[in-house]
């Protein structure tokens, strides 16, 4: 994305004019029919918010009245243009004349746009392809995949791996050179689930262990022991494994307060999104919020992100005492400035808009460099970020991975009903974070 020096009311005149160009792909289509059930409506609406966001980059949209004269198919060239009708010198709203038309010079859609222009020149962020641009879902994770095999596997613990999924995921895992597994658990239910999935053991190491309590608790023995890298979740309860890693006595803890970060794929945002903590922190304290961050922030460093941006995410953008999660964002903003946060940019609190759209961030007029350009989403508990990121998931067409961050080594906490690209992921994840740790000095 190019930096600009958003225009000003004062420098636009009627009479000017803008335009933009896509083509409708069938990675858009089907995408836009999960956000919307007029799927291409919603995209040629958006290609004409990107075009006017070209004319006036820090726009905020008051009144729009599209008109749709023609439907569009995968395939159609659209070009939207942007003409400035009027200009209201009293409050600084233009009307703009919007036109759409196809490959052929068809009117697909036409109308008006009523908008706020600012009245101060800030820099701001080139969105014109931010609205329709997409990828296909996976694509983050193949290139995730890719970058972790220029590393040794590590060495994995994978605990109570006793049916079909949880297993298949550890031993495509070790194919792909991302973990070598140590299977920890009841050897007779191991070697069924084998014999059901149609998979050889052959050469793979296993240590014995009468049922699920008794095989986290090896896990983490391992662990300790330095005889594994990281633990993988397999065909138990994410909380019995948590259980034996948070034990005081025989644990994995480290002066860090554990998190779980989400590491997600989405088609409709142009880079990995990372969201914590939706897994594990109920409802964390400002002093967990700040060893959250800082566990996100490392994952990333991990990943090749030198300075990531980090959202403090809450329900406005502005600090309100009635709304704690604001405050929190607000002191970790500070904690950055102090050094108790190090390596990234932070900024919140932000609405969820703010922290994804930068067309969202400039209609509020907020100058950020993490507004609209989010690395890492903060949540403010448990209950916010596991609906979001399960919203982005079932509606959006994203692939969720993720891995705890804060113990003696990395933790695979995927769940039953994650598959299997989301599992290499999470395999990755921790192979290039445990690699990153040992590289530390």
């Amino acid at each position: 994305m190019q930096s600009t020096l958003s225009r000003t009311f004062d420098d636009i005149a009627v009479g000017d004019h803008a335009e933009l160009a896509r083509t409708l792909r069938p990675a858009d289509l089907a995408l836009f029919e999960r956000l919307a059930g007029d799927a291409r409506s919603f995209w040629t609406t958006s290609l004409v918010a990107s075009a006017a966001g070209e004319l006036v980059p820090s726009l905020r949209v008051l009144e729009q009245s599209l008109q749709f004269r023609a439907a569009i198919g995968v395939g159609d060239r659209l070009t939207a243009r942007i003409l400035v009708l009027a200009s209201d010198t009293s409050n600084r709203i233009l009307t703009l004349r919007c036109t759409c038309t196809n490959q052929v010079g068809g009117i697909v859609a036409e109308g008006e746009l009523r908008v706020a222009a600012p009245a101060h020149a800030a820099h701001a962020e080139n969105t014109a392809t931010a609205a329709v641009e997409t990828h296909e879902a996976g694509l983050r994770y193949r290139q995730l995949i890719q970058a972790a095999s220029a590393f040794t596997p590590i060495t994995t613990a994978v605990v109570h791996p006793c049916d079909e999924l949880s297993l298949t995921g550890a031993l495509e895992a070790a194919r792909e050179r991302l973990i070598r597994p140590i299977l920890v658990g009841p050897l007779a239910k191991i070697r069924r689930a084998a014999e059901a999935a149609g998979c050889a053991l052959d050469g793979i190491e296993l240590v014995d262990a009468p049922h699920s309590h008794a095989a986290a608790a090896k896990a983490v023995e391992l662990a300790r022991a330095g005889k594994v890298q990281a633990l993988m979740k397999g065909a138990l309860h994410s909380d019995e494994l948590m259980e034996a890693v948070v034990d005081r006595a025989s644990g994995l803890r480290t002066e860090r307060r554990m998190s779980h970060v989400f590491a997600l794929d989405v088609p409709t945002y142009p880079k990995p999104l990372f969201i914590t903590d939706a897994a594990i922190n109920i409802a964390p304290t400002l002093t967990d919020k700040r060893d959250i961050v800082q566990n996100a922030i490392d994952l990333a460093h991990a990943l090749g992100i030198a300075l990531p941006n980090v959202a403090i995410v809450s329900a406005v953008e502005t600090v309100n005492p009635k709304i704690p999660s604001t405050i929190d964002a607000a002191a970790l903003c500070k904690m950055l400035d102090r050094g108790q946060i190090t390596g990234a940019r932070v900024d919140g609190p932000l609405a969820f808009d703010n922290a994804v759209s930068r067309l969202a961030a400039q209609s509020k007029s907020l100058t950020s460099a993490v507004a609209g350009d989010a690395d890492i989403l903060v949540v403010p508990d448990l209950e916010s970020g596991n609906m979001l990121v399960k919203q982005l998931v079932y509606l959006s067409g994203a692939l969720a991975a993720g891995i705890v961050l804060g113990a003696r080594v990395p933790i695979m906490l995927t769940s039953r009903a994650d598959g299997m690209p989301s599992r290499l992921a999470s395999a990755a994840l921790a192979q290039l974070f445990a690699h990153r740790h040992e590289a530390a000095p």
